[in-house]
């Protein structure tokens, strides 16, 4: 391994199939004519919305909304699987723009709906059958009328949204195009090429000089663009806190929660649940340094297994496998919805030069989900596969039974059928396993979970609340200001007895997440509502999976509370994160046992 392979050398069967979209470009191009028509037959209603023709107008504008959603699905995955192919870097931008565009032109919807008389607006949605598909939407922009603005500060809203997005783009170009990182030497001595994708499986290197030179190599790295990044991320918060004054929230948190229904107190709630349970990370720590057999235990030795003998490799046909037989309790259905995505390019499978790092499951409404991957054939590779294919079968059940107004689950559950997963195939691969040091290793993968998931996402989602803050108050988001309360994060959730090192105040900036602010918090309060709900599938049998699989065709067609409910999980108390983190305490009584 040197190198990374072009996209060229890749077998077609392990890339996702594009053209399941659109079979070529000249088709997108018709449908990016037929979308700016729409736009301007949606726009002709400016000034002339009535109860009579609410529900065409509604439509007419789901019509051109969904096709530009299309258009920009095909062009900013083909963008991702190679970012330096200039074409589709045009194709995406043209998307965003006609997007942009459609927003402005029928900016003026909303306040003409909030307009109408509401009682006679409501009685309106219970008669007519057109408009009945669109109750929950009406309703929860009622509930919106105090931070919708008149008809032309939303139009300048709208087309600002092409300037809010800069701070991403070039974020997602700098570290995913331009960035080149060094070479070091892996566990045989050979010089091989750093990246994103290979960073995950030399930070958990037996060899702690891998583990330690990749840590510093890494961060080093991004520390040597940090004004740059810095600047991004400034203009990325700065665009949140002109959104939220210009909306009349109290602060961005507010703003960001606000379109899920959610209060900020149960932001705040996971926050100060995981601060009480921090002592249990400590705990975790300490049993990682003692297991290392360490002096003193470093930041670059959290992800190094404790069981390095089970430390196996797996191919992707293999990872397959192990999938669908975790998936076992779901049933034929569900299990067959992930077959499907196996065999029918559904995924990007490996990790190319120029190609998008992470993972992320991505749909085009009417076709199928996609799944992007950088497959490195380690157990965490595994578990993504099944993280993605959860969000995926999540699109795939909410497309099938929703209307194009409902197609999107709400965010705040978007983690939750990903992580699901991940539960079940930990289930699975504890309940079959053959030896003591072998369930040592998953139960030491599944403590990793928690710490990752509930412990850092809660890390990540304090970090923001705090950036925020700073700029809400006037203070200077500056590199050295964000640095310093990153260092004084990682001094808190790790505690005193790991070393804090100086490379990881760097690491805030290679967290593309914080693009999508106030995103991460979800990873946490999903994995929390994912381990309920995993275990009464596992209970409970088809009870169970029947519930949850109405949940997961629900999309958006009520408050994500409310959907939630359905499968008996209320996250507005902190007893599912209390519950979590007592599991988490169960895993490190019985590894410590096992030692």
């Amino acid at each position: 391994m040197n190198d990374l392979p072009s996209r060229s050398d890749i077998d077609d069967k392990y890339k996702w199939h594009l053209n399941d979209i659109y079979s070529s470009d000249d088709l997108w191009e018709q449908d990016y004519k037929k979308a700016g028509e729409l736009i301007k037959k949606a726009a002709a209603y400016q000034g002339k919305v009535t109860l009579n023709n609410l529900a065409q107008v509604l439509k007419t504008q789901d019509e051109a909304v969904m096709i530009i959603e299309k258009l920009y699905s095909y062009a900013h995955m083909a963008k991702d699987a190679d970012n330096t192919a200039a074409k589709y870097q045009g194709l995406t931008d043209r998307a965003i723009s006609l997007l942009v565009q459609a927003s402005g032109l029928l900016a003026y919807l909303e306040p003409e709906i909030l307009a109408l008389p509401e009682d006679e607006l409501k009685e309106k949605v219970k008669q007519d059958k057109e408009l009945k598909v669109y109750a929950h939407y009406i309703d929860n922009l009622i509930r919106q009328k105090q931070h919708i603005l008149d008809e032309n500060s939303e139009r300048i809203l709208a087309e600002a949204q092409d300037m809010a997005s800069a701070p991403d783009d070039v974020y997602t170009m700098l570290t995913d195009a331009d960035i080149r990182f060094p070479k070091i030497k892996d566990e045989e001595g050979n010089e091989i090429e750093l990246s994103k994708g290979r960073y995950s499986r030399l930070i958990s290197s037996t060899d702690r000089d891998v583990r330690k030179n990749a840590f510093e190599a890494l961060h080093n790295t991004y520390g040597s663009y940090i004004n740059t990044i810095t600047a991004t991320q400034r203009a990325n918060v700065k665009a949140d806190v002109f959104y939220k004054n210009q909306r009349k929230f109290t602060s961005c948190l507010q703003a960001a929660l606000f379109d899920d229904n959610i209060s900020t107190e149960v932001y705040d709630n996971l926050i100060n649940t995981v601060h009480a349970a921090l002592p249990l990370m400590y705990r975790y720590a300490d049993i990682k340094k003692r297991v290392l057999g360490l002096d003193e235990i470093h930041l670059y030795d959290m992800y190094v297994p404790m069981v390095p003998d089970y430390d196996k490799e797996f191919t992707y046909e293999q990872a397959k496998e192990m999938v669908l037989s975790g998936l076992a309790p779901m049933g034929d259905e569900y299990r067959g919805i992930v077959k499907q995505g196996f065999d029918s390019g559904w995924i990007d499978v490996y990790e190319t030069r120029g190609k998008t790092s992470g993972g992320y499951s991505s749909s085009a409404y009417g076709v199928h989900p996609y799944v992007l991957l950088n497959f490195q054939g380690k157990l965490d590779d595994v578990f993504t596969l099944a993280h993605e294919m959860g969000h995926s079968v999540h699109t795939y059940y909410s497309e099938k039974n929703q209307p194009y107004v409902y197609k999107d689950y709400p965010i705040f559950l978007a983690e939750i059928a990903s992580t699901c997963n991940e539960a079940l195939l930990i289930n699975y691969l504890l309940d079959k396993a053959q030896s003591k040091q072998e369930r040592m290793y998953l139960l030491n993968h599944f403590m990793d979970q928690f710490k990752s998931t509930l412990y850092r996402q809660t890390m990540f989602a304090e970090f923001e609340k705090i950036t925020h803050e700073m700029a809400e108050s006037g203070r200077p988001v500056t590199s050295d200001a964000l640095c310093s309360e990153y260092h004084k994060l990682n001094e808190l959730y790790f505690g005193k007895d790991v070393v804090i090192d100086k490379e990881i105040d760097y690491e805030w900036a290679r967290i593309p997440h914080f693009y999508s602010s106030f995103y991460v918090y979800k990873y946490a309060t999903g994995f929390s509502a994912a381990i309920a709900i995993s275990r009464m599938i596992v209970q409970e049998g088809s009870p169970a999976v029947e519930r949850y699989t109405q949940f997961l065709k629900s999309g958006g067609s009520s408050y994500p509370m409310d959907i939630l409910r359905k499968v008996g999980v209320d996250l507005t108390r902190p007893q599912p994160i209390t519950e979590a983190l007592d599991f988490f305490k169960d895993l490190l009584d019985e590894f410590e046992k096992l030692i």
